[in-house]
């Protein structure tokens, strides 16, 4: 397995960062591989042993698990919270089984045994945080697994949703020709055949400074990465162990970026108000992107992950 010491991708995307938020060789986080169903998957730990919580760091399908831990991470260790950041097959430095067809659901499995190993690791209770797609895997997984203390999400994206698909994509013909294209190709000898993702979505409105974006659309573990109409098709049409309309399984807040082009408020709304039998809150971070590298919006997004924690023990 690879390892981000050696990578220096994500050291470029975090230059735009404030200096306290980037990592050195002193501060960088711990990497491992733990085994699951033949990956071997790479976790970012920023470990604090005291910590009366864990948050697990989930990316979307233009980020990776170090570019979590820069923005979350970091913040939230030095704030005294234990963070593991974890790299799904197909992104980051996780070395995917030999002859595997992953899709979707292997990730929200994926995640569901995490917060399993994580528990079994220390009993410590774990939060859930996603940015972008991750905001919904984190809902799927929780939905799947059960037990979570909260979920903070960087958007809300129910795929199912047309409108939310038609704004997501790439473009309307995307949306709705190449959509059910994957779908059919999904179940032909044509599953494996690979796309980019800048090609599938509007990866060029994943992060507003333009220098971090070049670094992020060349990097072939984070935004410049290829999804088979496999793993696509399942995507789009995951459907959750529990729908919002029932999920009682913890708190939920949306953190969410306030000069995000891609996936204004507008796209999470629609899937948060189902949602009735938790707390849901919705937090704004000004002059914040979709991956967001601003202040004040990095600050915002501490404080409320803050004072979100603070409150699940009430």
């Amino acid at each position: 397995m690879q390892l981000y010491r050696d990578e220096p991708a994500w050291r470029a995307i975090q230059n735009p960062l404030p200096e306290a938020l980037r990592f050195s060789n002193d501060n960088a986080p711990a990497e491992e591989a733990w085994s699951w169903r033949g990956h071997r998957v790479h976790l970012d730990r920023l470990e604090r042993p005291d910590a009366p919580l864990k948050i697990v760091l989930l990316h979307g399908v233009g980020t990776n698990g170090r570019q979590m831990s820069l923005i979350v991470g970091g913040p939230m260790a030095r704030a005294g919270f234990e963070t593991v950041a974890v790299d799904l097959p197909g992104y980051g430095m996780t070395d995917v089984a030999p002859k595997a067809k992953v899709v979707y659901g292997d990730w929200v499995e994926l995640v569901s045994d995490l917060i399993e190993a994580e528990c079994r690791r220390d009993g410590r209770p774990v939060l859930l945080y996603g940015l972008s797609a991750g905001g919904m895997l984190a809902y799927h997984a929780a939905a799947l697994n059960r037990n979570v203390a909260g979920i903070v999400g960087m958007t809300f994206l129910d795929q199912r949703n047309p409108l939310v698909r038609d704004a997501t994509a790439y473009n309307w013909l995307m949306s709705r020709v190449g959509v059910p294209m994957a779908r059919w190709t999904a179940a032909t000898p044509l599953a494996g055949m690979k796309l980019p993702m800048r090609m599938v979505s509007k990866m060029h409105l994943l992060v507003n400074d333009p220098r971090a974006l070049r670094g992020m659309l060349r990097d072939p573990r984070s935004a410049g990465n290829w999804a088979s109409m496999r793993f696509l098709a399942s995507y789009m049409d995951h459907v959750p162990a529990i729908e919002p309309e029932a999920f009682d399984v913890c708190p939920i807040m949306l953190t969410q970026p306030a000069s995000d082009p891609w996936t204004p408020l507008a796209l999470s709304t629609p899937f948060l108000e189902r949602i009735t039998r938790v707390p849901v809150e919705i937090v704004m971070l000004d002059n914040a992107g979709h991956y967001p590298l601003e202040q004040p919006g990095l600050q915002q997004l501490e404080d409320a992950m803050l004072r979100f924690i603070a409150g699940l023990g009430r």
